[in-house]
């Protein structure tokens, strides 16, 4: 498996310069560049990552664009109060605390690189405009659609499903096809970017 390609965008040169020691010590990371934000665009041609990590600082008011979300974006958010995502153009995103753990950051960059979106729990109130799915539908998933839905989250397939929970993969298609329904979601991934954003799944 090649390593990914991650590309570094932060106002700080300190801070790009933290991240990028931390990223290239990850065996899975390759650091192909780091960029201020005014100069996201250009270089972002250039550098053609896979996967793009963002630090927005403590105090940041900086303004997303449709045009970011052209990339796979890790955001790191520090003290917000309201935080403006034109998610309706995003195709795969995470949201992470600024002091998140390695760990954590790394399965973030993993999970974009699947098309995936991960949203912290604690960043939830953050979102603005975010098409999750009303209180009402989301309460509708039973706990073993909850169950579902989790291992959905974690790639797993509706074998390794079945084995998991000990039931028939009849019964996972079943329950899967309920997620999708109460979802309104189109996919097993659109599931689990909506069950993502409703706070359904998290890192």
């Amino acid at each position: 498996m090649n390593p990914l390609r991650v590309m570094i965008v932060a106002d700080d040169l300190l801070v790009r310069t933290g991240l990028a020691a931390l990223l290239e010590s990850q065996a899975d990371v390759r650091l192909v560049g780091q960029a201020h934000p005014a100069r996201f665009a250009d270089d972002a041609e250039m550098f053609q990552p896979d996967v793009v990590v963002w630090d927005l600082g403590w105090q940041s008011t900086t303004p997303l664009s449709a045009s970011h979300f052209n990339w796979p974006l890790l955001l790191l958010v520090g003290r917000v109060e309201r935080l403006r995502l034109p998610l309706s153009d995003a195709t795969a995103f995470a949201l992470l605390p600024r002091d998140s753990a390695p760990p954590s950051l790394l399965l973030a960059l993993q999970a974009l690189a699947q098309g995936l979106t991960v949203i912290a729990p604690s960043l939830l109130p953050l979102l603005i405009n975010a098409s999750a799915p009303s209180a009402s539908v989301t309460e509708a998933l039973t706990p073993r659609e909850h169950e579902v839905l989790q291992l959905l989250a974690q790639g797993m397939t509706n074998k390794a499903i079945a084995h998991r929970l000990s039931i028939t993969e009849h019964t996972v298609k079943f329950h899967v096809n309920a997620i999708m329904g109460k979802l309104d979601a189109q996919s097993r991934t659109d599931a689990v970017i909506r069950a993502t954003r409703a706070g359904l799944v998290s890192l």
